[in-house]
């Protein structure tokens, strides 16, 4: 079974249980405590090695864990939606703490505005709220649709069902993960190699095309692209046509899709509320175009509001005319809107997010526009406070989606589960919040600053050249058509710019070897098939066996991450 693909559930299936609930006692608990161990595991990592792991897998293990303990109410942890919800909630702490509260209130920190870091931390928590609301509300539409990649995501699913069923899968995705964990071991970006078994190969040949560049230019070119603003300018050039091509989305035929867009639920009248994921290949998404221009408009309006807290808790208001004041909030609220869907349709297609690098460009075009160091300072704050959530939560919603996609009635559960997640990364979000705000002073105290942070304030210090700017002008241009003749499906413009940008050392030669492998074993599997739907069904085939060895490299390779905080420590 191909887990990108949905199955059709059979005709005679019995009606599912209900779902369980994020705040059912036993559940509630171990999801409190495991959020305090993701809160930690980010910020300690985010400060000394500048990292942020995916710990949805270290949630799915400990879950398993004590579902096996004989005790009554421990035993309810085997069912793998309870571990869905627990994977959910750790890896929200881990990517809030670290990354979307911890490093936007570096920035006044790190400019010796100390005064500012608790209106930085109150702007913060609201843009994670709007964050990981819109994503909530778009999640599965045609901008963003459960049965694109999110690699992440396939590889906490495979986990849980791994841990549940054993054999064959078990062995192979056990077998995977120690090679992941090995090859990190050896400083070789194993995860890499496993998103290239999971993702959308025309977005990962470029994503690889761009690391493979990034690692060489310098050596044979002797081009310091990143010095030179080079990936920047072909990010700035993708993401605009990406922010048109998700508008035109938008634009969706009423009734199109399951939900037709008609209202806050996510169903219409005319749709059959016994959906299964036959009828989910038939009818389309579970989010419909109106209900993605509405979670999206929502999403400006709350962005834009969260931008006026900002400015008058950071004493924007007094040092601004109207004016500008009003361009600010404008510019703050958009900032946030189009940084959050570059990095989530990066990360559905690659596993891969460049929130460092998108927040960067926000910096540069307020460099552009003069605006003054403070107000700067808490745009580029506010702006990295999204983006990440908003791909982890994409991530946790997809391993949901892959666990639910056999329940009879398929809709009314999958939509609940949805619900329940979103709960669970809520008290995963509150418990970073609380963790940060107790420990920021102490990790501040002693130098342990996020490196990110420390980046955008000696750019904000500096400034910006005029060849700089011509340059990133002049590379927006080719950066727009690629992402144009790529289409939205595929990203291809800004999965190049984010390979660019990333440039990890020898992860381009993992992602392009991945893609190789990838299709010689599909092509192994079809020798001999002449018929077209044999062929489909051993495709399939193919990428369900490829995407149990992702999901494994992945899952080892966070192992490995997770693993760097007893170095730290």
């Amino acid at each position: 079974m191909n887990p990108r693909a949905s199955t059709a559930a059979p005709a005679t299936a019995a009606p599912t249980e209900r779902h369980p609930r994020a705040f059912e006692p036993i559940t509630l608990v171990i999801t409190l405590a495991m959020s305090v161990l993701g809160a930690l595991i980010g910020i300690v990592l985010i400060t000394s090695l500048g990292i942020s792991p995916n710990t949805a897998v270290i949630g799915a293990l400990i879950a398993m864990m004590i579902g096996r303990i004989p005790l009554g109410a421990l035993m309810r942890m085997r069912s793998q939606h309870r571990q869905n919800l627990v994977q959910s909630a750790i890896s929200g702490s881990t990517f809030a703490a670290a990354n979307s509260l911890l490093t936007p209130i570096a920035v006044p920190f790190a400019l010796g505005r100390t005064d500012l870091v608790w209106p930085m931390l109150g702007g913060a928590a609201i843009g994670l709220a709007v964050d990981s609301w819109v994503l909530y509300r778009v999640f599965d539409s045609k901008l963003l649709p459960a049965t694109n990649s999110w690699p992440a995501g396939i590889a906490a699913a495979e986990t849980i069902k791994a841990g549940d069923s054993g054999g064959r899968k078990a062995a192979v995705l056990g077998v995977s993960a120690v090679v992941g964990l090995v090859g990190a071991l050896f400083k070789l970006p194993t995860s890499a190699a496993g998103v290239g078994f999971l993702g959308n190969i025309w977005a990962l040949l470029m994503f690889g095309t761009g690391l493979t560049v990034a690692q060489y230019a310098p050596e044979l070119l002797d081009v310091n692209l990143t010095a030179d603003r080079v990936p920047h300018g072909l990010m700035i050039g993708a993401g605009l046509v990406a922010l048109v091509q998700a508008l035109l989305l938008m634009r969706g035929r009423k009734g199109r899709g399951r939900t037709g867009g008609s209202d806050d639920t996510g169903a219409t009248d005319a749709v059959d509320t016994t959906g299964s994921p036959a009828d989910d290949a038939e009818h389309g998404p579970t989010v419909g175009a109106a209900r993605l221009r509405r979670g999206l408009l929502e999403g400006m309006v709350l962005f834009l509001c969260g931008a006026v807290v900002v400015a008058v808790a950071g004493g924007v208001v007094a040092g601004m005319s109207l004016p500008a004041l009003i361009g600010w909030v404008a510019l703050a609220g958009a900032a946030a809107l189009v940084h959050q869907l570059i990095v989530g349709l990066a990360a559905m297609h690659s596993g891969w997010f460049p929130a460092f690098a998108v927040t960067l460009i926000v910096l540069i075009v307020g460099l552009v526009l003069h605006i003054p160091t403070v107000p700067l300072a808490l745009l580029v704050g506010y702006t990295a406070s999204t983006g990440p959530a908003f791909a982890d939560l994409g991530y946790d919603f997809k391993a949901g989606w892959l666990l639910r996609k056999d329940a009879a009635p398929w809709l009314p559960f999958e939509m609940e589960g949805r619900r329940q997640q979103y709960l669970a990364q809520l008290v995963g979000f509150g418990v970073a919040l609380v963790v940060v705000a107790i420990a920021w002073k102490s990790f501040f105290a002693d130098g342990r600053i996020p490196p990110v942070s420390e980046v955008y304030v000696t750019t904000i210090k500096t400034g910006l050249d005029p060849d700089t700017l011509r340059t990133m002008l002049l590379w927006a241009i080719p950066g727009a058509l690629i992402q144009f003749i790529g289409g939205s499906s595929r990203q291809m413009g800004v999965l190049l710019a984010t390979g660019l940008l990333v440039a990890t050392p020898n992860a381009g030669w993992m992602v392009l070897g991945a893609l190789v492998v990838r299709r010689g074993y599909t092509m192994w599997r079809r020798r001999g098939l002449t018929d077209r739907a044999a062929r489909k069904e051993s495709d399939e085939q193919a990428e369900n066996d490829l995407s149990l060895v992702g999901a494994g490299l992945v899952a080892g390779s966070s192992l490995n991450d997770v693993g760097q905080l007893t170095k730290v420590m």
